[in-house]
């Protein structure tokens, strides 16, 4: 049964590294919450580790960029590692080919552009047309303000005809941008397995991106670490995959379904809805902070 918190003070001495998310919990997408940066910068001032971990399917060096140029300050976190990063890795190393057709738009260009140090002398990976393609390379719609899966599927039949398999860059379904909800790489990814096709995915709750999170932090098998995410498929179900304490987050994508105070979620109905999915975070917050 799920533990309701007023604020991660309450329990952050029982950990040493937070695994945070960033859409829902630290910004909205246009701007960050106050409440919870003041509560990051708290735990790293009591000698706590800050992880931000997102299913961004970009680098992690444009969204270390988007914090500052939301104002997120930088003493609110140690590291930021990306779904962008672990995908990245997997498509230079051929994970579906040289030649990929891209869903995205030009501010994942980065993704294809800035090649690791590690990845330097691997065959170039270049984009071409659905036909030209050995597989495809997914970071999100064309246009994620109006399409949805559906507008892609003729192009994707036709791409499982052919037998390509689909690297997703960002497992995530939908986020909220401000006020409005887009889908994400993960919505595509999944739809394509609905028609028949193959999706590899590298975000939460895959253990790539933990693994690589882990790496970099050089976290030993000990290290107390609290998962806080607000997405029931990803940062909760990465968390159980992991063996890893989880704080969700209520008032994030799901904020509806726990009654009107979006700071404070009625337990009844949370308990409820997290039966429903099968769900167990050992910790849930309204919003962080």
């Amino acid at each position: 049964m799920t533990r309701i918190i007023e604020s991660l003070s309450q329990v952050g001495t029982n950990y040493d590294v937070l695994f945070c998310d960033l859409w829902g919990c630290l910004h909205n997408g246009q701007q960050p919450y106050l409440a919870a940066v003041a509560a990051l910068q708290e735990f790293r001032r009591n000698g706590g580790q800050v992880c931000l971990m997102t299913n961004a399917p970009r680098p992690n060096p444009y969204v270390i960029a988007q914090l500052d140029r939301m104002g997120v300050p930088r003493d609110a976190w140690d590291i930021v590692v990306s779904s962008g990063d672990a995908a990245q890795d997997a498509m230079f190393d051929g994970a579906v080919g040289r030649k990929v057709w891209h869903i995205g738009t030009d501010k994942d260009d980065g993704f294809f552009n800035d090649v690791p140090a590690e990845w330097a002398d691997a065959p170039a990976v270049t984009r071409v047309p659905l036909d030209e393609a050995e597989g495809i390379v997914c970071t999100g719609p064309f246009d994620e303000r109006s399409e949805t899966p559906e507008d892609y599927r003729a192009r994707l039949m036709l791409a499982k005809q052919r037998g390509l398999k689909m690297l997703c860059a960002n497992p995530d379904i939908v986020v909220d941008m401000g006020e409005t909800r887009i889908y994400c790489a993960g919505a595509l990814a999944e739809f394509y397995e609905d028609l028949g096709g193959t999706s590899y995915y590298f975000g939460k709750p895959h253990a790539p991106i933990y693994q690589r999170a882990r790496r970099l932090m050089n976290l030993g098998d000990q290290a107390r670490i609290l998962v806080v995410g607000d997405g029931i498929r990803t940062d909760v179900k990465g968390a159980m995959q992991e063996g890893i304490d989880c704080l969700f987050v209520t008032g994030g994508l799901a904020a509806e379904a726990f009654g009107p105070d979006v700071e404070s979620p009625d337990a009844d109905l949370l308990r409820e809805w997290l039966a429903t999915h099968g769900a167990s975070p050992e910790l849930s917050i309204g919003r962080l902070r």
